[in-house]
């Protein structure tokens, strides 16, 4: 006999975790089923950090922002412990960068504080980076990072004390949908609920397959890396700011870094990397010619870490769509199912407000926050 539940949770990464907490709140009887352990390295979801900003290329994202920033601090004051560090943030790159100029359009409508900065500007505020003549920056003082694993882990705690039941290292083997909930099969025995969430991450598209839904998905194999100059007092936390480098015509990708915290040393990496059919495709090891790569833009924009040892390097998942936007939605066939995938290496920071959606989604059949953009319908027809 299988056991059951309100509500199944499948993936306990930054949506999954956050999903649980939300139905908890909402008294549902939730089962949250992880693959791997909690906390895992071969996922997104794992790590010291991810940037959180309201500078964004595309309104919805702006919007989204002002609905996720209060909901982290809730999460936080409720835990009882710093979830969202504010450093700042700064986007740069030359003037006429297609994703930059969108960003700075997006500012401008928002009614957000924020700043334009000429270089000479720029090297005075933060002179960390050097900006040549034919680049411009946007300064934006909300912007920060969220403690990836500690909020990953914060949801699962809040759910818990709710009376969530999580089950690590329990892959899911089969996926059964009915007319008004569904049935899961684990190789520890099967579980029934009204209504499920897939939150799976890279694992995401062989998962909906068993659904009938083909979503394209593709996992990108993605290095961060973490620099630890002989002086690390200006790449701290304290002194700065997180950074975009809108530099794609430049170089392969854009560019981003978080600051030194809690002694992870100064993270930059790519934004993408190659895609896989599955993860288990992936090398997880990491590569110096990844860091090689990145030498360039550092001896250009960030001389304090142009010859500075690698700490840490490590290997992280995308899950990336063809539009590099979310899928927030219900499943075409089955209403009672919800799906959060395809977060495309920009997702983390709304985690908490697309578990609630996905919650809103799996239960009232509808959200309030705005998923215009994440609709799967887009990618069927």
């Amino acid at each position: 006999m299988s056991q059951v539940f309100d509500a199944i949770v499948i993936g306990a990464g930054a949506m999954g975790s956050a999903a649980a907490y939300y139905l908890s709140e909402r008294l549902q009887r939730v089962l949250l089923l992880e693959q791997f352990e909690l906390d895992h390295r071969l996922g997104s979801s794992y790590g010291y950090s991810r940037i959180i900003r309201y500078a964004y290329d595309h309104p919805e994202y702006v919007e989204l922002a002002k609905d996720t920033f209060p909901l982290w601090y809730s999460l936080q004051e409720k835990l009882g412990e710093q979830l969202v560090v504010q450093t700042g943030g700064i986007d740069f790159g030359p003037a006429g960068e297609a994703s930059l100029e969108a960003t700075i359009a997006a500012m401008q409508a928002s009614g957000l504080p924020h700043e334009l900065l000429r270089p000479d500007e720029a090297a005075r505020r933060f002179p960390q980076f050097r900006l040549v003549d034919r680049f411009k920056a946007l300064y934006q003082p909300d912007s920060g990072f969220v403690k990836a694993s500690k909020a990953v882990l914060g949801h699962i705690k809040l759910a818990q004390a709710n009376g969530a039941v999580v089950k690590d290292a329990t892959p899911v083997t089969a996926i059964e949908l009915q007319s008004d909930g569904v049935e899961v099969s684990t190789a520890d025995g099967s579980y029934s609920a009204g209504s499920l969430i897939v939150t799976a991450g890279g694992w995401a598209k062989s998962l909906l397959e068993q659904t009938g839904l083909d979503l394209p998905l593709a996992p990108l194999r993605c290095q961060l890396n973490f620099m630890a100059p002989t002086n690390m007092s200006p790449f701290e936390a304290e002194n700065c700011p997180v950074w975009i480098a809108h530099v794609g015509s430049l170089f392969p990708e854009a560019i981003y870094g978080i600051p030194s915290h809690d002694g992870s040393g100064f993270k930059i990496a790519f934004h993408g990397g190659p895609a896989f059919s599955h993860p288990s495709e992936i090398d997880r090891e990491p590569d110096a010619e990844n860091v090689a790569a990145l030498r360039p833009f550092m001896r250009d924009h960030i001389p304090g870490i142009a010859d500075a040892p690698v700490r840490e390097s490590r290997i992280c998942i995308y899950t990336q769509t063809p539009d590099e936007h979310f899928v927030v939605d219900k499943h075409p066939e089955h209403a009672h199912v919800a799906i959060g995938a395809g977060f495309s290496g920009h997702g983390f920071k709304f985690s908490t407000t697309v578990g609630k959606m996905l919650t809103e989604i799996a239960l009232d059949r509808a959200t309030a926050h705005n998923d215009s953009l994440f609709k799967i319908a887009r990618f069927t027809g």
